[in-house]
């Protein structure tokens, strides 16, 4: 049956005008951040071949990671970790019922996220 009133349904708010909440920030940042950390592992795991390689492929693989930009890429893994970590804490701490009022969850919200870089500047220089 065909919908005569399709033509006045309100449309979504398009992404011009939606105001992103922290809510939907955070969800998205984990979710990248999930991917990162695959990407970072697997260039570790790549690091790992090449030391059981030889020392030739080694040396090679060696200067790309600890070049300015292996440095960045490593940097931003870690950070990705923390981050990671904590949203994963969040959602363990909402699986038990707790903290899914408003107030509450942009707390931590902001907590994932400055604790994310607090964390990653304390490991850099302090561990």
């Amino acid at each position: 049956m065909a919908d005569v009133n399709r033509g006045n349904r309100p449309l979504s708010p398009h992404l011009q005008i939606y105001r992103p909440q922290l809510g939907s920030i955070t969800s998205i940042l984990t979710r990248i951040t999930g991917i990162a950390l695959l990407l970072g592992g697997l260039l570790v795991t790549w690091w790992l071949l090449a030391a059981a390689s030889g020392p030739d492929y080694f040396a090679f693989v060696d200067g790309i990671m600890t070049c300015w930009i292996g440095d960045l890429v490593m940097l931003g893994s870690l950070w990705a970790l923390w981050y990671h970590t904590l949203a994963g804490v969040r959602h363990l701490i909402w699986d038990t019922g707790r903290g899914l009022d408003l107030p509450t969850a942009q707390k931590l919200g902001w907590t994932v996220i400055i604790g994310s870089v607090v964390l990653t500047v304390f490991t850099v220089f302090v561990i």
